[in-house]
């Protein structure tokens, strides 16, 4: 009797210790995949940046100018994403996301140059999210490649959607 009970303690001891290691082992690789995750959105931001202040060029879509969607695609490609030349194509893509949900590497979609448009016509990639602000990079008409403000009057109004590519 004492053998028996003295197995079962082993053979609870030894599952313990399995389950343990199992769930350390689930957490390394989720830990893992969010520091793989988050080098690869650094990796894109610094891409981008790279190109501060490159002139806007219709229809471009190399460092002697690129349309907003143009350097959204240069930029992911970079990571070996493939999106079209287009920013209403471009937000068929990825998942959609809440702007209280938006992280860095989200794309921002806007409406056209009217804020009364119902079309998609402007993209930018967003590179920082605070509680007072959420910046974006991209190809505007005036300025070329630059960095806005989300919150600022002109984007507000046109905000159409945030979408996400990467996890």
């Amino acid at each position: 009797m004492i053998l028996k009970n003295h197995n079962r303690v082993l053979v609870l001891t030894i599952l313990g210790l399995i389950f343990n290691i199992s769930i350390s082992f689930a957490q390394v690789t989720e830990n893992k995949a969010e520091t793989e995750s988050a080098t690869t959105v650094q990796t894109l931001l610094d891409f981008a940046t790279k190109h501060l202040h490159i002139p806007y060029r219709s229809g471009g879509m190399s460092k002697k100018g690129f349309d907003c969607s143009g350097f959204v695609r240069y930029c992911y490609e970079k990571l070996d994403i493939t999106l079209p030349h287009s920013s209403a194509q471009q937000a068929k893509h990825g998942e959609v996301v809440s702007i209280d949900a938006a992280k860095p590497g989200d794309l921002v979609f806007f409406k056209g140059q009217r804020a009364s448009s119902s079309t998609i016509g402007h993209v930018g990639i967003i590179t920082e999210v605070t509680p007072d602000y959420i910046k974006f990079i991209h190809s505007a008409f005036k300025g070329g490649i630059r960095y806005d403000l989300l919150n600022t009057d002109y984007y507000k109004k046109r905000l159409v959607a945030v979408r996400r590519l990467m996890e």
